[in-house]
């Protein structure tokens, strides 16, 4: 029985061989024969090797990878379009292999939706019947299968588009009818297959955002496919990275950007626009040099007990600014002057956790002191300084030089 911590998705040493005895070369494989070897000496081609996986609840999880690299086999196991050679695939606790036919075909219906890479809709439908299309497999009704179909057509911005027909529709158009379909059966998972790279750059990015829009509504487990990396650091909430059917590592985008778990996935990130990609919280240091005191001589004892010369000022919980040493004991040498605390600090920039790095460097680069980080609760969350800037944006290319760069098939 799954319980509310366990994985929606869960994947056990699963392997697939693609060929007339599967089972038979399963020795070979077990035995670390590679998938070229495999090819060559038994005619049966490796499709996935020993993949491990948990996937949670309400997070979009990217699999990522080049052309035949198994992604889109991974993903055609958890609805069981395709069998494992060897292995487990458990939904909520279920292991799908034992599902009886009827079973399974009730699975699809209820649990899981797919959007394809060529939107896969009837072409002689038209747009409401394609979104209502899934819900009529379901013998729902007519009216309540077509009223949620215009929901989710409005909701994808296709209001109005009820009657036209796929041929009339534009591939960022006739993509968004395949997100409403899926999505029209409100199935708890989502498997989105290359389903934004037959789309224009332009038209790739609007679905991105929409997608992401939709997410913070919506919380559904959502598998996305995809062989483009800025694509999958800009969704994923985690991301795994496969090369030859093999798992070569499972991470939150940062991870995966700042801590590559072997040359291969080295070499995928080092051209990777770190500025854009990597968020200010991802880096900052731990909160430092608060005052926690109002009296500015109590103040000065506070600072001189620190090797800073500098501390931020809050009052009521609202950052004012930064104050030195040197100002303060400047103020304390003025016997008939004794302000609050946050009027000697000199105002200055401030930083939200959520923000790109890209937005955050020219405050940190300008600024003389470390850039606090404040959430919008006004909790101080940590500082940014245009040192740890330089450390995580410094090209790694004198590491990775020597490597070449994945390229796409």
């Amino acid at each position: 029985m799954a319980t509310d911590q366990d994985p929606q998705i869960r994947v056990e040493n699963l392997y697939k061989v693609f060929g007339t005895d599967p089972h038979s070369v399963m020795p070979l494989v077990h035995e670390g024969l590679g998938k070229d070897d495999l090819l060559a000496r038994t005619g049966h081609a490796l499709g996935l090797k020993d993949i491990n996986l948990d996937i949670q609840k309400g997070e979009i999880f990217v699999i990522m990878g080049l052309s035949g690299s198994g992604k889109s086999t991974l993903i055609r196991h958890f609805n069981r379009l395709i069998d494992p050679t060897e292995g487990a695939i458990f939904i909520d606790g279920v292991d799908v292999m034992s599902l009886t036919q009827k079973e399974l075909e009730d699975f699809r219906r209820h649990k899981m939706s797919m959007v394809f890479q060529r939107f896969g809709l009837l072409p002689h439908r038209t747009v409401l019947e394609n979104v209502a299309f899934g819900l009529a497999v379901q013998n729902a009704p007519k009216t309540e299968r077509n009223a949620k179909a215009r929901e989710w057509l409005a909701t994808v911005g296709l209001e109005g588009y009820e009657d036209q027909y796929p041929s009339q529709l534009s591939g960022g158009q006739q993509q968004r009818v395949g997100l409403a379909r899926a999505l029209c059966t409100d199935p708890e998972i989502l498997l989105m297959d290359e389903a934004f790279s037959a789309l224009d750059p332009l038209i790739r990015s609007g679905m991105q955002d929409q997608l992401i829009e939709l997410q913070d509504k919506l919380h559904k487990t959502i598998v996305f496919i995809t062989h483009d990396l800025d694509e999958a650091l800009r969704l994923g909430d985690r991301i795994a990275i496969l090369k030859d059917g093999a798992l070569s590592q499972v991470g939150k985008p940062e991870e995966i950007l700042l801590n590559p778990a072997d040359d291969y996935v080295e070499a995928f990130v080092r051209d990777v626009n770190r500025a854009r990609v990597l968020s200010v919280d991802v880096v900052m240091q731990p909160p430092q040099c608060r005052l926690t005191t109002a009296n500015i001589d109590d103040a000065l004892k506070q600072m001189r007990g620190w090797k800073e010369d500098y501390a931020y000022v809050f009052h009521d919980d609202e950052y004012q600014g930064v104050v030195t040493q040197d100002a303060l004991e400047e103020v304390c040498e003025k016997p008939d002057r004794n302000p609050p605390l946050h009027e000697v600090a000199k105002e200055g920039p401030v930083l939200q956790p959520d923000m790109a790095l890209q937005d955050a460097l020219p405050a940190t680069l300008e600024c003389e002191y470390p850039v606090p980080v404040v959430g919008e609760d006004g909790e101080y969350q940590g500082t940014l300084s245009k040192e740890d800037m330089v450390e995580v944006l410094a090209n790694s290319n004198e590491e990775t030089s020597d490597k070449e760069a994945p390229k796409v098939a």
